[in-house]
Formats: C-alpha cells, structure tokens, sequence
C-alpha cells in the first residue's frame, strides 16, 4: 500500500508539473477559499475559545435582575452577597473612571477604572512588579495608590522598574504606584490604570445600581450550587430592604461570552457562513478544471486501464492530485491567512468594541488543525469527481474514438451543472454583500437631527473633588466657555452632559404633572440632558415648536424644559406639550438618589439620533445653569477646519484650570465614522467575499467555456463551412453561457432570500426580499458571466474550417 501511494504521489507531481498554468490556477483558487476560511475561522476561535485566565470557567458575572432584565448591582446588594455567600473564592466590583494624569508638558486623561481589592488576585493573573490592593485601601483616605497597565507603565513612564512605591501625579494630587500588569490582554482593556474603589457610608445603599460585579467559584461547586445560593440572598434582602429590592433578582452567569451582544455572534456566525460559501466555490471551480482535464486524458486512462489498472487503482490516482492539489492550496492559504487576518484587524472596530478584549486573533494549533481537516475535506470532495468520472468510461469507445468523446454526455452535463452551482452560490454570497452595502447606505443617509460639519467635540475630565455645589460648577464652565467663544474662528460654543450620535449621558423616568403615575411595566422614560444655551446653534438641532433656551433661563428662573418630536407624539398625543409640566427625577453625583423636580415645557426639537443611528429615543433637556453637572461634554462650531483651532482651546482651558487636559478630542463627523465602525466592517467582509465569490464563477464559466470551444473545433468547422457566420458561431458560445448563468441565478435567489432572512437583525431598512438589491446583483452576475464567455466565443469565431477538418 504505501509503494502504491509513493507511485501516485510522484506521478501525481509529476503530472501536475506538465501543466504549469492549470496547476497554478487550481493552487491559487484553492487558497483564496483556504485561506479566507482560515482567517474568518481565527476570529470566530478567538473569540469562543476559553478565555486566557487561571480556571476560567470559575469566572462569573453576577447580575441585579430587574423585571427579567440583568442590571448593575448597588453597593449595599454587593457587600451583602460578599458577607452571605459561601460558593465564591472572591467577588469583587468596578466602576469606569478617568484620570488626569501629569506628563512634563501638559495633563493627560488616561481612561481607568476603580476596583475593589482583590480583583486581579481574584483573576488570577500575576502582576509583573508589586501587588493587589489591599483590604484597607478599599477605605476612602487610604485608596491613592495606583496599578498601571505595562503599556501605560511603558509609554509614559519609560518602563521604570524602580517605579514600584514611587508617586505620579493623578487629578492633581499624589498617587503611590503599587503594581505593573504583565504584557498581554490588560493592554488591549479601555482602562489602562486602576485605583481601589472606595466607597464612602452615604454611598453603600440599595438603590443606585452602579457596579458590576465579578466572583470566582470554589473549588468543586457547580454555577447551578451558587445560583440557588444566591437566590436564597436575594430572598433575603427582599424581605430586610422591601423599598429598594422587592422586585430584584439575582444572575450567577459565566465570565465567557458575557458580554458578547447577539449582533456580534451573528455576525460573526454569517461571516464564517459567507465564508464557507467562497470555499464551495473554489472547491466547485477547482473540480471543474479536474473534470475538463480529465476529459482530456480519457485516452492515457484507457490505455492504463487495457493494460491492467483495475478502477480502485485509477480512483486512487485522480483522488491522489486531487488531495496535492489540496495540500498546495492549503499551504499557501495558510500564508495567505496571515496577510488576511492583518487586514481584518486593521479594518475592524477596537478590540472591545466587536469583539472581547480577550480575543487574540492568531492561527493557533487548533486552527491549524481545522485548516488541515478542512484542506483534507476539500480535496476529497473536488478530488472525487474526475476519480469517478475516470472509473466510468467505455474504454473501447475510448479507444475507438482516439479520447474525441468527452465533451458531450454524461461528462458534460456534470461540468455545466457545477457553473450552475458555482453561480447558485456566487449570487447568494454576492447578495449578502449587496445587503449590507444597502443597509450600509441606508444608515449614512439617515437624519440625525444636527449638522455634523465644522463641528470639534471633546470633553473635560474634571475630577471628582475639584467642584462643589452648583454654583462653583456654574462659575468654572461660565468662565471657559467666554474664553472659548473669544478664540478667533470660534463661531459658537456649548457645554452638555451627552454629544450626539455618541448618545445621552442619563437616562430617567419622569411622570406628567397633573396625571396618575400610570402602570410601573409601562415606565415613562427619556434620555435627559443638561446643555448651556448655545447647543441648539452649535449643532444646528431645529426647534419646531415653541422656543429654546436663552441667557434668561437661569439658576433664579422657572425651570424650563424642551422635549423631542417622539416624546411629545408619544406622551401627549391631541395635546399642547407647551402647556405640559413633567416632574423629573434629578441626577446627583455620587449616585445617590435626587429628588423629583418639575419643569415646564417650553419647546418641542426635531429628533437627534443617538450612537448607531437605528432608531429614536425619547428626549428631556433641560438648561445646564439650571440642573448643572460636574463633567460635561463640549461642541465648538467653527468659521473653518475645526481642528485648526484645538491649540488655541486647550489654552483657553488651562487658563481656567491649569491640571485639566482635553479628552477625547474629535470632530463631529469622526464620532459619526466611528458609529458606522462595525456596520463598515461588515460591509467590506461581506463584500469582498461576494466579489471573489464573482470572480470564480467567472473564472469557471470561463474555463468551462473554454474548454467546450476546443471540444467542438470540428464543430465550428463544420457549421462555417456550411456558411454559419462569425457572429452566429459567437452567439451560439455565448447563449450556453448565458442560458447557465441565468439558470444558477434563478437557484441561487433562493439562497439569496435565506441570507436576508438570516441578516435581517443587523441590516437597516433592508428587507429580506430586496427586489432592488438582489436585481443590482444578478445583473452584475450575469454582465460577468458575459464577459468570461467573450474570449471563448471570440476564439471559437476565429477556426478557420480547413484547418480544423484537417486536424479532425
């Protein structure tokens, strides 16, 4: 057996040599469908393999849930479930936080995040220098000690291994270094240092939900032990806080996977569908060339089989180049996956964005091994066809014939029937990217309520302790923003707590002055913002009834509020909403809970549209001087370029406050690119995929094509001789083409349908059966198959009748 399969292999290679060009396109069309599969599959593995932390399947979340719908968790609830549970090594909390960190030129806002000691002890990791926070430094006034991430510790703080017990500089005051994370995934987090999370006695409540909380499971106990004994917690505290938890649940859920949003999974599960379908094309295309080749050695096949090669023995050969063919193909896809892979991540959203901040995309060993079984799969799988074809032939009309038979029959019918397939295939992988480039479409042309030109977005990291009470706050951004206003090509200036298109800071229930509450399921909500008076101007949001705010709405007057098109079209419907007060539960620092205070509506804006621009929301807003907030957002509507004038703010900033650094600085128009990240990603994944897709049902139909011109040489002779003109001989090639595209198309919008159905939750004002889209691409299908099939025609007008009888 094995000097059996040593012969195949070296016949096979040399056989494969003979033929250079047919060799090289079955190798390359292999590894483009190889080695996009492999890539495509590395997401999707890094992604769902386990996460890479001690025990990871001990990690869990646990959740508030409220009314089925899992929330953050209060502190109160935390330090009860800490205290109570017995199923948790640990458990431990976070919140997001900004700090302002001091460089040698100017402060530098560095996103971070505070957490309750013991976290990283908990996950598991070692620290590459120092340690953990410690319990008592969870204690407000013994919390200024700091972890840094390696790539911070790296780029601002030139790896300094001493750096271990040393202070920086953190929202101006000192803050001692007690610990570096190694390289790896904590580089790859948003938070790039961590202080502890102390909460001061007025904090710890079971009200304001806040937290996320993490914890690891002992040894040996099951996530069903300790969501039995987290029920009975929650029980618990239903009965002691009926106020605050008489309808709040708890979650115990795994760590992996928690925060992966469906829209991701399906994405990510169509793309690797996508993918697979370029693979069938290739493998498709790649037994066509087999077949057609095939033919043509029907007579060396006979000849073998006359002198003693039983079938088993010429399968065995045709299944052996199929799988050299296979091997080649999969080697270079293999290589071809790396460069693919590249230009995934350089063209995909920030990791934490798409996909988890654990995700490391690499071809690891279990992807090698899958493109192994794959590249096995597919070479048995186009192999297959030519070995059965070569078992199956009359070799005495073989060799009766001189090999002249096989271009017609049984042979070509299965040739014709696999550019059917291909072309099934073709449109159905071609449709998923005219989808999501029509959605794409759809979404860059929706209104978003404001004018995103000439306008500089960023915002003011103030710390915490820097401002106290309203009228310090009034005061601070008064000041910045007449600096702001009096810089040269400044044309208008405004402070709020949310921008657009990136979403509002807050959310809040609010009820109708005058009205019942109504039922508690049927919660009246909005997003709520609080903005100076130039916001309107600034972003251009129209004001379609009433007025909007002027320098007259201040701290001392009635309070005012504007509500948004959907809110008044939904809560006041055949009403006056001018005439309407809503009370509003008032936000507070600190988390605490504020009390309801009631504002009359003045003004009814046009809609703005929040980040993904999918839908409207309700909408309150309410002037900043009369409800202000310590950490604001700012847009600048400028006469030119607005980042021409970034230099000139951040020192009109500074001079107010020396310590406070821009963040986040970005025109209108990147927040908004920024919004499409994912759906762009999408759009080019899918679209490239359907344009390879194209391009080797054209190479198919073209080699098919080809391949029939010279099969019927004699023919064409015959037909010109009798006086059938040059474009009656092309007419005739390109109606075969044609008539088989045509036919793959009309199978393949089958396909198409069930792709949209599939997309039908991540594509926007696209349905399922878009006539538009799915017409755009069979015309583009067909146009292709068209020109594929002109050179064949071409060449098959061009035999010169005396020529091809005599050669016959």
């Amino acid at each position: 057996m094995w000097g059996a399969l040593r012969q195949n292999l070296m016949y096979s290679v040399r056989t494969l040599l003979k033929k250079p060009g047919f060799t090289v396109t079955a190798v390359l069309t292999l590894a483009l469908g190889i080695g996009a599969t492999t890539a495509i599959f590395s997401v999707v593995y890094a992604v769902f393999e386990p996460m890479p932390y001690p025990k990871p399947d001990q990690l869990v979340m646990v959740w508030s849930k409220v009314r089925g719908q899992r929330n953050s968790v209060p502190a109160g609830d935390y330090f009860d479930w800490k205290q109570r549970s017995r199923s948790f090594q640990g458990m431990s909390g976070w919140t997001g936080a900004s700090f302002n960190v001091s460089t040698a030129d100017r402060p530098e806002q560095v996103t971070g995040s505070k957490r309750t000691p013991g976290f990283f002890t908990m996950e598991g990791l070692p620290m590459l220098f120092g340690r953990d926070f410690l319990p008592e430094e969870g204690q407000p006034g013994k919390d200024h000690v700091v972890i840094l991430s390696n790539r911070l510790w790296s780029q601002h703080f030139g790896a300094d291994r001493d750096i271990i017990g040393k202070d920086i500089r953190m929202n101006g005051e000192p803050y001692t270094v007690v610990g570096v994370m190694p390289p790896g995934i904590h580089d790859r987090f948003n938070s790039q240092l961590w202080v502890p999370l102390a909460l001061k006695p007025e904090q710890i409540t079971h009200d304001s939900q806040f937290m996320p909380v993490m914890a690891r499971l002992k040894d040996g106990v099951s996530l069903e032990q300790a969501q039995a004994e987290m029920n009975g917690i929650a029980s618990q505290l239903q009965d002691e806080h009926p106020d605050s938890n008489a309808n709040r649940a708890v979650s115990v859920e795994p760590l992996h996977l928690n925060f992966l949003t469906d829209a991701t999974r399906r994405n990510l599960w169509l793309l690797l569908g996508a993918v697979s379908f370029l693979l069938l094309i290739a493998c498709v295309n790649v037994a066509n060339l087999l077949l057609a080749r095939g033919t043509s050695r029907q007579r060396e096949v006979a000849v073998r089989a006359a002198l003693g090669a039983s079938r088993i023995r010429l399968f065995a050969q045709f299944l052996t180049e199929g799988l050299v063919l296979a091997v080649l193909g999969g080697s270079l896809g293999i290589l071809l996956a790396g460069i693919i892979i590249d230009v995934i991540e350089a063209v995909m959203p920030p990791v934490g964005t798409m996909l988890p901040s654990e995700a490391t995309i690499r071809i690891s060993i279990p992807v090698l091994l899958f493109t192994i079984a794959l590249t096995t799969v597919a070479g048995l799988l186009f192999g297959s066809a030519p070995a059965w074809q070569a078992t199956r032939l009359d070799l005495n009309e073989v060799l009766k014939l001189g090999g002249r038979s096989g271009g017609s029959g049984a042979r070509g019918n299965a040739r014709r029937a696999l550019v059917i397939a291909e072309f099934c295939l073709a449109l159905t992988l071609l449709a998923s990217g005219g989808l999501a480039l029509k959605s794409f479409w759809n979404l860059t042309r929706v209104d978003l309520g404001i004018r995103t030109e000439q306008v500089l977005s960023f915002r003011l990291p103030v710390p915490d302790n820097r401002l106290k009470g309203a009228e310090q706050i009034r005061s601070y951004y008064q000041q910045m923003l007449e600096k702001i206003e009096a810089i040269p090509g400044v044309r208008k200036a405004a402070a709020m707590t949310g921008v657009p298109a990136r979403g509002p800071s807050f959310g809040r229930g609010f009820n109708i002055v005058g009205q019942p509450p109504g039922n508690p399921s049927e919660r009246r909500a909005a997003a709520f913002q609080m903005v100076t008076p130039g916001y309107f101007d600034a972003l251009g949001v129209r004001v379609i009834k009433g007025r909007s705010f002027d320098e007259h709405d201040t701290a001392s007057s009635t309070r005012v509020a504007l509500v948004n098109e959907r809110l008044a079209n939904r809560f006041f419907p055949g009403a006056d909403p001018l005439t309407q007060r809503i009370s509003v539960e008032e936000p507070v620092p600190g988390g605490t809970r504020g009390q309801p205070i009631e504002w009359q509506i003045v003004g009814v804006f046009h809609n703005v549209r929040g980040a993904g621009f999918r839908e409207d929301y309700s909408e309150i807003v309410v002037p900043f001087w009369q409800s202000p907030w310590p950490q604001i957002s700012m847009v600048i509507r400028t006469d030119g370029d607005p980042k021409s004038v970034i230099k000139s703010i951040a020192a009109a900033v500074g001079s107010v406050d020396p310590d406070l650094p821009l963040a986040g600085v970005k025109t209108v128009d990147e927040i908004v690119s920024e919004s499409l990240a994912i759906d762009r990603f999408s759009v080019v994944l899918f679209s490239s995929f359907g344009i390879l897709g194209l391009l080797l049902a054209a190479v198919g139909i073209y080699g098919v094509m080809a391949f029939t011109v010279a099969q019927r040489t004699q023919e064409f002779g015959v037909r010109m001789a009798l006086g059938a003109t040059r474009s009656r001989v092309v007419s005739l090639v390109l109606k075969e083409g044609t008539i088989l595209a045509v036919i793959g198309a009309l199978i393949g919008l089958g396909g198409a349908y069930l792709v949209g159905r599939a997309m039908q939750s991540t594509l926007y004002g696209v349905g399922a059966m878009d006539a538009r889209a799915f017409g755009a691409v069979a015309g583009v299908l067909l146009v292709a198959a068209l020109l594929a099939c002109l050179l064949p025609a071409w060449r098959a007008s061009r035999v010169e009748p005396i020529v091809a009888l005599r050669y016959e």
